[in-house]
């Protein structure tokens, strides 16, 4: 089985897609699903994201399957200025449509105890963990849609790679036994 790279350039009109419990649910790209949001950040919180990203790094350290429900593939976070305004920019890929990530981020954080740093973002909902829904309608209204998305293993899932590294382990752990 050949697996050949692909991009889909991704319909800007969404009128003609099917709609989820939050909105239009966008087509799985060769990336997965995914979404990148753009939103200002409260005055002086900069502190806040840095501090964020070294308690997810942490965390990750002490329970390396703590995000796993959300089947992600990458998180990339960016703070940069506009017009003298610090902006954060999250940007996910990952195997399940927006409904479902939405609706397991904010069961997964829940549970977990966890604050999300968009807590420090301007008009982000105070009660995002008991309502999914304000979240998804910030994280919509604040979506910068893609309309390319690349994939050098289209349509792989997190699980799959995962699967094919362990496989790729075994197997070399087999050959180096046999030497």
């Amino acid at each position: 089985m050949e697996i050949r790279p692909q991009a889909m350039a991704i319909p800007q009109e969404t009128d003609h897609l099917p709609k989820g419990k939050y909105g239009a649910i966008r087509p799985k790209t060769p990336a997965c699903f995914g979404f990148s949001i753009v939103a200002k950040i409260i005055p002086g919180r900069e502190p806040a994201f840095h501090e964020h990203a070294r308690k997810i790094e942490a965390a990750l350290n002490t329970h390396p399957d703590l995000l796993a429900p959300l089947k992600l593939h990458y998180l990339r976070w960016l703070l940069f200025p506009i017009n003298g305004e610090t902006y954060f920019m999250y940007q996910g890929i990952f195997d399940t449509d927006f409904d479902k990530y939405t609706e397991d981020a904010v069961a997964l954080f829940g549970a977990a105890g966890v604050t999300t740093v968009f807590e420090n973002l301007e008009g982000f909902p105070a009660d995002w963990q008991r309502n999914p829904e304000a979240f998804a309608r910030f994280v919509r209204a604040h979506q910068c849609p893609s309309f390319l998305e690349y994939g050098e293993y289209p349509f792989v899932s997190a699980d799959e790679i995962k699967k094919a590294l362990k496989l790729k382990s075994a197997f070399t752990e087999m050959l180096d036994q046999l030497q």
